[in-house]
């Protein structure tokens, strides 16, 4: 836990039950993918990167496939069901048995990914240096329409909402964000209390405050001026302009570690990635999950990278895939390469044009330069692979490995049905189509023998000729 927060124990709690209607998608809200990571991923970062370890999300709306991700990603993360979907009251109300537990508690929503970790930190240090029991982020605002408005007056502070206030308070740019941090005592004496007479018939958490407020407990309010940070996600359009800034955020941040790009407006980067040193990227490069790239790479354009880790000085040529795999130092992959499950290229190997590998081992020096499908194969140091091979790994029940030494090479358009090895030092010959296995410094040959019949092609015509005349 942050040194700021040792001597309370803070736990967060993450909102994220709601449907999201406006959202017209089956996927849960929270879900809803931002630079290949789903909503929910930025607020557990945001809480982890401000040295909150202890979370809980409360989730409903498509549950099962929430903490099918919570689970794969975050399995520390305490998940809570809100079975019935009764506001953020309720929500609070279900988790009282996880929070109760902590000095402190800190409520956020699940679909805030332009909330950063330096907010959080900001917040639940000013409420420990206070002694208010509540205290909330706001936020200054030109379009205040729709939030509740914070009334500050010389001797208190309020949440009003819009349906309550007045023409004069409507008039007020500082909203509430709808981020509390709650001294537990307090708000475990006020949840019980709420009421749900309201047309939707929901618990609103904002009434806790009000509670408070009017038990005479002191509530505060910390102002930020950049409303862009609390922006939450409830449509397909708010999702785009969400993953536009999130995105520029990103991408100005690795430019200024020495990332150079030529068209910084077409690249995208994910959260999770990692550059280090000086890269290039080139226009419509797209990278993702947990990937790392190393110094002096450069990635061509329309290349699309997952979950993989790339050495230093690779060069990637344009129109390359490549997912959950890895390349070592010096290697060459592209143009139209597709590498995926992983594979592991080795260093200054070359992977050329139409080249497809898939759960292969490419040695140090190897080149497979174009038209060839390696699959399941372990592939030596020093191996050339000529064009149009094809390990031909899967028999219709299982897949099969095939081996090939070191210093081989194999003839343009061999097909290696595995499973198969071929010996350090052996070669195959163009066309051939290889069953057994090839011992070392061989040559194999599995084709028919060439015949050249003499004449045919006279004696052709001429058959053709007559047959014309007839």
């Amino acid at each position: 836990m942050g040194k700021v927060f040792d001597r309370r124990t803070v736990g967060v709690l993450i909102l994220a039950a709601g449907k999201g209607t406006r959202m017209k998608s089956n996927l849960p809200k929270v879900l809803q993918p931002v630079l290949e990571e789903p909503l929910l991923f930025y607020p557990l970062q945001a809480a982890l990167a401000a040295g909150l370890e202890n979370r809980a999300v409360v989730i409903g709306h498509g549950g099962d496939a929430v903490q099918t991700y919570i689970s794969a990603m975050s399995p520390e993360v305490r998940v809570i069901w809100q079975h019935d979907q009764l506001g953020t009251g309720h929500a609070v109300q279900i988790s009282k048995e996880w929070w109760n537990s902590f000095s402190d508690i800190l409520v956020i929503p699940g679909d805030a990914p332009l909330l950063k970790s330096e907010i959080l930190i900001d917040l639940v240090k000013a409420h420990i240096d206070s002694p208010a029991s509540c205290t909330f982020a706001s936020f200054i605002t030109e379009t205040p329409a729709g939030y509740g408005r914070v009334v500050r007056d010389s001797n208190a502070l309020s949440i009003v909402e819009e349906k309550d206030a007045s023409e004069e308070q409507k008039k007020i740019r500082e909203v509430n964000s709808g981020i509390y941090i709650f001294r537990t005592p307090d708000l475990l004496s006020n949840i019980d209390s709420l009421a749900n007479d309201n047309v939707q018939g929901e618990y609103y958490l904002p009434d806790v405050v009000g509670l408070m407020y009017e038990q005479g407990k002191s509530v505060e309010a910390l102002c930020f001026d950049n409303g862009t940070d609390f922006q939450g996600v409830n449509s397909p359009l708010q999702l785009a302009e969400a993953t536009s800034i999130l995105k520029q955020r990103i991408l100005n941040h690795w430019m200024s570690q020495g990332v150079k790009c030529a068209d910084p407006s077409s690249v995208f980067i994910g959260p999770r990635v990692r550059l280090e040193g000086d890269i290039w990227l080139d226009p419509f490069v797209q990278l993702y999950g947990n990937t790392e790239i190393g110094d002096g790479t450069h990635i061509g354009s329309h290349s699309l990278i997952r979950n993989t880790v790339i050495g230093k000085s690779v060069d990637i040529i344009n129109f390359v895939s490549i997912i959950a795999s890895e390349i070592e130092d010096h290697a060459t992959i592209g143009p139209f390469s597709f590498i995926r499950d992983n594979a592991h290229i080795g260093e200054g190997a070359f992977v050329g044009k139409f080249v497809e590998i898939k759960k292969s081992s490419i040695g140090s020096g190897s080149k497979v330069p174009h038209l060839s499908y390696i699959g399941d194969a372990t592939i030596g140091n020093h191996v050339n692979i000529g064009a149009g091979t094809i390990t031909c790994n899967y028999d219709g029940v299982a897949k099969n490995p095939t081996h090939i030494g070191d210093r081989c090479f194999v003839g343009s358009d061999t097909m290696l049905v595995a499973p198969v090895s071929l010996g350090d030092d052996s070669f195959t010959a163009a066309g051939s189509v290889i069953t057994d296995d090839v011992p070392e410094g061989a040559l194999a040959i599995a084709r028919a023998r060439q015949k050249n019949i003499e004449g045919w092609v006279l004696r052709r015509k001429g058959s053709n000729q007559e047959g014309g005349k007839e």
